[in-house]
């Protein structure tokens, strides 16, 4: 008896590069970057998430990541930085970097680029996910902007991007990263949340205009980039509202660590795999909630747990466990 299928499964194939965790990461995009930027730093990947914050049109995307490589930093009199509602923002970033100050602004938003700069001649991966191909321009001098900010909306004008200038700027962010570190890859994605706020049938054109431009720099770049299916699973796999959030519009916990797993399962080796499962082991131990915090028995428990850190670092020397030793220092000597 053939046995009944309930989902739509996407095939991927195990890719013949492979990520590590002596594997230099740069991840960039939308809140999808966030998602699987957080798994990866949760197992101590060595990453860099969204230096700019969470962008969403390629652009705006290509925008950060030139400004990364070149070390353009901010000053007093970018045109990029203003002030509204008491604060100073930003249009290339997310309000995450708005600061009370200028100064601080700059600060942070030009401490973000250095740190990132300086992995760009040693990165071995950037991992771009894709939001939406509608981006904003702002009316005054027509720069591409990653944050309105929730300034009113006529200082902006809102068009959908060709498929043409996606792949012409890709190209050039590219090829800028592949001058630094020829050996340098791109993994593409196309993050699985809808932007409802385009309306049904717009965000599936923007969609498909970004799945397009991808395609295009996959057949011009075969060597050094990929594609990973998260939309595809999202929307054709796990094809249910349970597994989306209360929103209705981004993917539930549940779907995000699916399509985790299908992630690792394309792009880790099983040593890989078997660093992530001690890891992960640890982290669940750090955040065990006792009965007792002053038994004798947690205590033990706690010393327990630092042997078995200082066993998962004899063996991989270059991950990093600081804070999760000085956590249990803490709780030991309360």
């Amino acid at each position: 008896m053939q046995t009944m299928q309930f989902t739509t499964p996407i095939e991927i194939p195990t890719s013949p590069a492979r990520i590590t965790h002596k594997s230099n990461i740069i991840l960039a995009g939308s809140c999808f970057a966030e998602n699987i930027g957080g798994k990866l730093a949760e197992r101590k990947f060595n990453i860099c998430i969204n230096p700019f914050g969470i962008l969403y049109n390629p652009l705006s995307i290509t925008a950060m990541l030139e400004r990364i490589a070149k070390c353009e930093l901010f000053t007093a009199e970018s045109p990029e930085i203003f002030k509204h509602n008491e604060k100073w923002h930003s249009y290339l970033h997310h309000g995450d970097f708005s600061r009370s100050t200028k100064e601080e602004l700059l600060t942070g938003i030009n401490a973000a680029i250095d740190v990132a700069h300086k992995k760009v001649s040693t990165c071995d991966y950037v991992i771009l996910t894709l939001g939406t191909a509608y981006a904003y321009y702002l009316n005054s001098n027509n720069n591409i902007v990653g944050n309105c900010h929730k300034l009113p909306g006529n200082l902006f004008t809102r068009r959908m991007l060709d498929i043409s200038e996606i792949v012409a700027a890709m190209t050039n962010t590219m090829e800028l990263y592949t001058a630094a570190n020829p050996d340098i890859k791109f993994i593409f994605t196309v993050s699985p949340i809808r932007h409802l706020r385009d309306g049904a049938h717009d965000n599936q054109k923007s969609k498909g205009t970004l799945l397009l431009a991808i395609d295009k720099i996959l057949k011009q770049f075969p060597h050094n980039t990929h594609y990973f299916p998260a939309y595809e699973i999202m929307l054709d796999e796990l094809r249910d509202y349970r597994f989306y959030a209360a929103d209705m519009v981004h993917p539930s916990q549940v779907a995000v660590d699916y399509i985790w797993e299908k992630f690792g399962s394309s792009w880790f080796t099983d040593e890989t795999h078997g660093i992530n499962r001690e890891i992960e082991d640890i982290n669940r131990a750090i955040g065990h909630k006792p009965y007792d915090p002053l038994a004798s028995a947690y205590k033990q428990f706690l010393k327990n747990t630092l042997n078995r850190i200082e066993t998962v670092l004899e063996k991989h020397p270059g991950l990093d466990f600081e804070k999760e030793i000085m956590q249990c220092n803490i709780l030991l000597n309360r």
